[in-house]
């Protein structure tokens, strides 16, 4: 069984069909498992309904396992409403026996490696934030916004402010690691550390809570290694973090 890794998908699976999947990832085969760092987007609203994705994921006939961890696109309120299991030593959302959903804050057991997963980000493309439609001024800001070419999402139909985790999860992921003696083989988050952001956006950025957060986790905890996506980039911040967009990298075999 092998592990391989890539970044957003925002519910595009064409990178799977593409003669360039072909050639960098010819060993993937079934019972391996490919972790998507965030923006699975697959039960969005505005996109094609999560069953039609399904059921393409699914006559893809491709023969690996995905396990996503969700980012700043996702309907979040269906995936709440999913039930709860347990695998790998922690908790999921199984979407389909093929694609399960790591929660924030678990840490699951795969092969003998330890991987602390820890989805959600604020999003940084609404300069002026959502529009809501109980707004009795929600018509003319859209109106505004269309006219003057400002980017939008409309509250619980393509983004949702538990997009940024509650205070339960983040107490969550702390007690787990606590649990498991402050170290771990992998981190998979979908945005990162404050410090680690900065880089990526040479000294322009804003920390949130979220990402001031897991700046304390990448100063207390041991790791091996920490992947995240959200930025669309493909690079190497360090010798420890790496950024995943489109790569598909094998984790080991």
């Amino acid at each position: 069984m092998s592990v391989y890794i890539t970044g957003d998908l925002h519910g595009d699976f064409s990178r799977f069909h593409t003669d360039e999947f072909k050639k960098t990832s010819p060993s993937i085969r079934k019972g391996d498992y490919l972790i998507i760092t965030g923006d699975f987007s697959v039960i969005v609203d505005r996109r094609p309904s999560f069953r039609e994705l399904v059921k393409k994921f699914q006559a893809s006939s491709l023969p690996f396992t995905i396990l996503f961890i969700d980012g700043n696109h996702e309907n979040h309120d269906r995936l709440a409403a999913l039930p709860v299991s347990e695998w790998n030593g922690g908790l999921v959302h199984r979407i389909t026996p093929s694609i399960i959903h790591l929660m924030r804050g678990q840490i699951y057991t795969i092969e003998g490696k330890k991987y602390f997963t820890f989805g959600g980000a604020r999003s940084h493309d609404l300069p002026e934030g959502p529009l809501y439609r109980d707004d009795p001024q929600f018509e003319e800001k859209r109106e505004d916004f269309e006219r003057r070419g400002v980017f939008y999402r409309i509250a619980y139909e393509d983004w949702w402010p538990t997009e940024m985790p509650t205070d339960e999860e983040y107490a969550e992921g702390l007690r787990n690691l606590e649990k498991h003696g402050g170290a771990v083989d992998y981190i998979i988050t979908h945005c990162c550390a404050s410090s680690v952001q900065e880089k990526i956006y040479r000294g322009h950025s804003d920390p949130d809570e979220l990402t001031e957060y897991l700046e304390g986790i990448r100063s207390t905890v041991s790791f091996s290694h920490w992947y995240f996506g959200h930025y669309h980039s493909d690079s190497e911040v360090s010798e420890s973090e790496t950024l995943v967009h489109r790569r598909i990298i094998s984790l080991y075999s």
